[in-house]
């Protein structure tokens, strides 16, 4: 896979698929990002996302991704270059210590079951633009469409888990996966 020199700012490279291209976040994803997050069915599928999604928190979090500072490095998808959407969703990768990361990724729900989320994870991980040695992600137990993203892109299941829900404000049963790299 051939990556397109990192953008200035983030330092993130463009990562192209075959439909569509991942790139670092810029301001104009702001209000696809606010529309989609305010999307019930988007915010229960993440730990992060909070429903309602307050006034600002699309402007906070384009404003962190595009600044490179901080542990996630955040990518969109975007098929705008193929006639499709501007912003598809969202894939980021969260530094861990030991050369690790934990991915995560939501998709506008236009977008559901079009194998985009699984196209944008397999994506990544071939790149592996922050060169880790390991992968990690977690899934709600409810969400096996996103389970098969990660078993597609090569994860291995961990075990069960919980985590924290902000839209959902509970504890909500995982699948956790790894995938080794390198």
């Amino acid at each position: 896979m051939t990556l397109i020199a990192p953008q200035i700012g983030t330092g993130l490279p463009i990562v192209p698929t075959e439909r569509f291209v991942l790139r670092p976040l810029r301001r104009s994803d702001t209000g696809l990002i606010a529309m989609y997050g305010s999307d019930r069915r988007v915010a229960e599928q993440t730990t992060s996302i909070p429903h309602p999604y307050p006034p600002g928190a699309a402007e906070a979090f384009v404003a962190r991704a595009m600044s490179g500072a901080g542990a996630q490095a955040v990518w969109a998808m975007d098929a705008s270059g193929n006639g499709g959407s501007e912003l598809l969703g969202v894939l980021s990768l969260s530094r861990l210590d030991r050369e690790q990361a934990e991915i995560g990724y939501w998709v506008a729900p236009a977008a559901w079951n079009t194998g985009y989320a699984s196209e944008a994870v397999t994506a990544i991980v071939s790149a592996n633009p922050l060169g880790n040695k390991t992968m990690f992600a977690q899934v709600f137990q409810d969400s096996p469409g996103s389970a098969r993203v990660l078993t597609n892109a090569g994860f291995e299941y961990l075990g069960d888990a919980e985590a924290f829900s902000v839209a959902r404000n509970a504890n909500v049963p995982t699948w956790t996966y790894l995938r080794k790299l390198g």
